[in-house]
């Protein structure tokens, strides 16, 4: 077993940031087109002033959405707390750590999934060594995350993924 982060949202301990760096379109799932990097124009702060009634007010998809905890760990891992509120140009680098970080934590729940799988020794190892890679002993920063974006793991995880087919 391996020391995985938490991957389990948490809103009080985010800084709203799927709120400010996600778009969305007008449709089924949301009432208004809102811009990525814009604050919806439903915060108060770091809150949602409808959060109670989303489905009613035409916002389905914001009850649908699940950062698996990427959120605050943004906040408090990869930006120490820092608050795009207070400084606007922490937006788009804050907007940018989210969706890299959701993509990681998507990958994790994915291969703790694997966990309670037999598997032989290679496929094994393969999935300890990607539970590795993406979950470091070392901190998180903006620029480790765009490296790892870059470095063809997901390449290597959708591989790992595909050879488990003959044990599921």
């Amino acid at each position: 077993m391996h020391d995985l982060p938490d991957l389990t949202p948490d809103c009080a301990s985010c800084a709203a940031l799927c709120c400010m760096a996600l778009p969305f379109d007008a449709g089924e799932d949301f009432a208004f087109d809102k811009p990525a990097l814009h604050p919806c124009p439903n915060l108060s702060g770091h809150a949602c002033t409808i959060h109670e009634r989303l489905d009613a007010e035409g916002f389905r998809g914001c009850t649908l959405y699940d950062c698996l905890g990427a959120g605050q760990r943004v906040v408090h891992e990869v930006f120490d707390g820092a608050d795009w509120r207070r400084d606007a140009a922490l937006r788009a680098p804050m907007g940018e750590a989210l969706v890299l970080m959701r993509r990681i934590h998507a990958a994790l729940e994915l291969l703790k999934a694997t966990e309670r799988m037999v598997l032989p020794r290679d496929l094994t190892a393969e999935r300890d060594a990607l539970m590795t890679l993406y979950a470091p002993a070392e901190r998180w920063t903006p620029e480790r995350l765009r490296a790892v974006a870059a470095s063809g793991l997901e390449t290597r995880l959708r591989s790992f993924l595909t050879a488990l087919r003959p044990h599921v």
